[in-house]
């Protein structure tokens, strides 16, 4: 069976530390690819930069993609991902501190799969992680 990739994409080296920390607390031993922003992101997705000797062709099961980023945001790097043939259907789940209603909507809007706001709490986030993992690598069947 292939490993199921998760393509963590944030900027934040805290954030990552715990996202990263509270999968291992979850016992998700997926392979995690971190992309700093959303430029490396989408050099990850589309075999770019340094990331150009990667086989497109594997894609990451799914996307966990931080809104408020420098040099591209994650909507736009969502909006990319969904105008191309090739990630049009990968699940992206929008994982961010942002409560604002016109963040969540445009999201949407974008054809994000989900959008989850990080709990301060590292506990909660440990729990919203494990549902996540059970959810887009367990139980959810990829096109």
């Amino acid at each position: 069976m292939k490993t199921k990739i998760i393509l963590l994409v944030e900027d934040n080296p805290d954030d990552v530390t715990l996202t990263l920390r509270a999968l291992k607390k979850s016992n998700i031993m997926n392979e995690v690819v971190v992309a700093q922003d959303g430029v490396e992101a989408l050099d990850y997705l589309f075999g770019a930069g340094k990331y150009s000797d990667r086989d497109t062709r594997i894609l990451p099961q799914v996307v966990l993609l931080d809104l408020k980023m420098p040099r591209m945001d994650g909507l736009e790097v969502l909006q990319r991902v969904r105008s191309d043939e090739r990630t049009k259907l990968l699940p992206v789940v929008m994982l961010t501190t942002s409560s604002e209603d016109r963040d969540r909507i445009e999201s949407y809007k974008l054809g994000a799969n989900s959008y989850i706001r990080k709990p301060v709490d590292f506990e909660q986030f440990v729990s919203a992680v494990h549902q996540l993992g059970l959810y887009w690598l367990v139980l959810n069947e990829a096109p």
